[in-house]
This record gives structure tokens, C-alpha cells and sequence, in this order.
């Protein structure tokens, strides 16, 4: 999916000290380890390491992946695991958390008991919490802006997203909540300005905006200046209000996304490659979105792909989805379809098109309808008599 493109933050107050540190050679847990930087050498808080080894943490793996978390003078081991006992979480969890995010033991516990109350305005409870903490430790603790957070929280409320979504915000796209208020406020009014006037009805707007915004939240942290620029390319490309609409809402809002010069170079790409007007390249774009986005490298590879499995440019213009397929997909479902002596290089590609789980459904179909007898043997001749 293309709304999992993007970043996530780094947890709480080390984000001046990002430098990672030559991992030792693997000793004892509770070993005395001396870490050498340009400037000093610097050992282990013992203390740290003894608590995490008492909570069976795996001591090597901090020591692999976050070594200088060991190094702090100040951690709040036990804090952080009571935290997480008191939501429910048992020592299994509570171990595996602090494995995956070593950070969470210097994030102060004031810091962390903010962050539960926060996360809790959008979970149902306690022990979805803790599942929520268990799959996603580093956007829990990454306790920064957290008036601000919550600010943002609200305005989704007011917005009418559901909870479930914007837990979904906070563990996937949490950069959206380090935004301030005021910017996302004003994003989301650019947004409603221009659905307007793109031809969108008042009605339809609060559906539209929340269903865009679920799909890809990301949006708010595009400028004001971005989108103007994407629209008026758009129309100058001779596209009508009604057609960049269409494209807004099947692209997800990455349309404003995407770098008005690339659109440009992938649009010319596929015009010469399929040899069309102007007119036929919109119809093209208006059936297939995924020309706008992908680079002209990628439309290339795909393409030759498709024509040294013997498909023709014509049947690639007549169903341009099947250029969302990578070769390797192409290949797999042609075999698969070849199996059953279903030849696409004469017919139609629909049979090639689709999800995993809409070509496997049309797979089996047409495997059914091959297997099925001619006629049904224990159904009753009409016999005269």
C-alpha cells in the first residue's frame, strides 16, 4: 500500500545523541562494557544493566542495536516496567518492549504516564493499550509535544474521525501529531476549499475529507503552496475539475504528493510508448492512476516486461491496471493461468488484473468452471414415456 511509505519518529530526549556505537563482543550479561568514542570512554551504568538482566531482558541485543542507551547516567528501568504492569502488560511483554524499544528506560515516568493518558483518549481500554504498546513501543514512547498531541487528538475528534483510526495515526503516522494545531487546521481547510472548487458538493464533503484522511493521513504535512502548484498543473494539462477530483480521491490525496516535474516525465514516457493523442493519454491516466506515480524507469521495466511474456502494447492500452503488477507478479499469474489453459497473449488482460486476493478468487472460478462436468449425472432425464 502506498500509505505505508513514510517515517516515523525517534522516541524522547536523545535526539542529540544519535551516533551509533561499535557493539562489543558478546560476554557475559552482566559484564562491565567500555564503549570508546572520539572524545571519552565511557562504561555501562551497572545499575541499568542489573535491572534489565532481573526483568530478562536480553542485555546483547540492547548492546547490538541501542549500546548507548546502557551508557546513561540517568534510567527509570523499574519506573517504565511498573508502567506497563499496571496497564496489564505481563513480564513476557514487559521484557519484549524494553528489548525492541531500549529508549523507553530514559524517557522520565511523568513523561510516560502523559503519553498513557493520551493514548488512552482513543483506545477503548487498558488491554487494547498494551497491545497497541506491544506492536508499536518506539511511537509510545516517543513522548514529545504532547500538549500539542493532544491538541491534535481533539481535533480529530471534532473532525468525526473514529478512535480506531486516529490510534491508528498515532502508532503509523505520528509525524502528523508533531505538526501544530494551527497547521493542520489549515491543511484540512485548503483541503475543503478545494474539493469545493473542484466541482465537490457541501454534502459530500465531511465523507470525503474523512475518508481521505484515513486512507492517507500524511496529507497534512504537505504546504499550502504544494497543492496549489499540483492543481494548477493538472489543469493545465488540460484536465477538468471534475477529472483531477476523480484523481484526488483514487490516488488518496498522494496526488499532491507527487513532483509536478515527474508527473510530467512519466506522462510524456507513456504517451510515446503508447503512441497516443493527448486525449487517449487522460483517458489512459483517468483508468490507470499508478502512470502518474511511477517513475519513468519503472513504467519501462514493467512494460518490457509485459512484452517478452507476448503481450501486445495494445492489450497493455486497453487494460493499462496491469501496469500496477511488478514482472515477477506478471510471471507467477500468467503460469498460474497457463495451468488451467487460460492463454492471455490473443484476449484480455482482466484475468491478469487485481489484488492477490481478487486474482486468487477469479482463479478459482475459472479452475471450478474447467473441472465442471458437461452435464450433471445424477440429474433426472426427461423421458417420455
Amino acid at each position: 500500500m502506498l500509505w505505508k511509505l513514510l517515517m516515523r519518529s525517534q522516541p524522547c530526549r536523545l535526539c542529540s545523541f544519535r551516533k551509533m556505537l561499535s557493539a562489543p563482543k558478546y560476554g557475559p550479561f552482566l559484564a562491565s562494557f567500555t564503549y570508546t568514542t572520539d572524545s571519552q570512554s565511557k562504561k555501562e551504568n551497572k545499575k541499568t544493566v542489573e535491572k534489565l538482566f532481573k526483568l530478562s531482558v536480553d542485555i546483547r541485543k540492547i548492546r547490538r542495536l541501542r549500546g548507548w542507551v546502557l551508557l546513561e547516567d540517568e534510567t527509570y528501568v523499574e519506573e517504565i516496567a511498573n508502567i506497563l504492569r499496571q496497564l496489564g502488560a505481563n513480564e513476557t511483554a514487559v521484557a519484549s518492549i524494553l528489548e525492541r524499544c531500549p529508549e523507553a528506560i530514559i524517557c522520565s515516568p511523568t513523561a510516560v504516564n502523559t503519553q498513557r493518558e493520551l493514548w488512552q483518549l482513543v483506545c477503548k481500554n487498558e488491554e487494547e493499550l498494551v497491545k497497541l504498546i506491544e506492536q508499536f513501543p518506539e511511537s509510545f514512547f516517543t513522548v514529545k509535544d504532547q500538549e500539542n498531541r493532544k491538541l491534535n487528538i481533539q481535533f480529530f475528534q471534532e473532525l468525526g474521525l473514529k478512535n480506531v483510526v486516529i490510534s491508528r495515526f498515532l502508532t503509523t503516522a505520528s509525524n502528523i501529531f508533531h505538526n501544530p494545531i494551527e497547521k493542520n487546521k489549515q491543511m484540512i481547510k485548503i483541503l475543503q476549499e478545494s474539493y469545493l472548487n473542484l466541482g465537490g458538493s457541501e454534502a459530500n464533503m465531511k465523507v470525503w475529507l474523512l475518508k481521505l484522511l484515513s486512507q492517507n493521513p500524511f496529507i497534512l504535512l504537505n504546504s499550502s503552496a504544494a497543492i496549489k502548484e499540483t492543481l494548477e498543473f493538472f489543469q493545465e494539462q488540460g484536465f477538468t475539475d471534475f477529472e483531477i477530483l476523480q484523481l484526488l480521491s483514487k490516488l488518496k490525496g498522494f496526488l499532491f504528493q507527487l513532483c509536478p516535474r515527474s508527473i510530467q516525465n512519466s506522462m510524456s514516457f507513456s504517451k510515446n510508448a503508447f503512441k497516443c493523442t493527448d486525449h487517449d493519454l487522460k483517458q489512459l491516466v483517468l483508468k490507470c492512476p499508478a502512470l502518474l506515480y511511477y517513475s519513468v524507469s519503472v513504467l519501462e521495466e514493467r512494460i518490457q516486461g509485459l512484452l517478452k511474456e507476448g503481450i501486445s502494447i495494445a492489450q497493455i492500452r486497453e487494460t493499462p491496471m496491469v501496469l500496477e503488477l511488478t514482472p515477477q507478479i506478471v510471471q507467477y499469474r500468467i503460469r498460474k493461468l497457463n495451468s488451467l489453459g487460460c492463454g492471455i497473449k490473443d484476449g484480455h488482460l482482466s484475468n491478469l488484473n487485481g489484488t492477490k486476493k481478487e486474482f486468487e478468487a477469479n482463479f478459482g472460478k475459472i479452475q471450478a468452471k474447467k473441472r465442471r462436468p458437461l452435464f450433471n449425472p445424477v440429474a433426472p432425464l426427461n423421458v417420455e414415456e
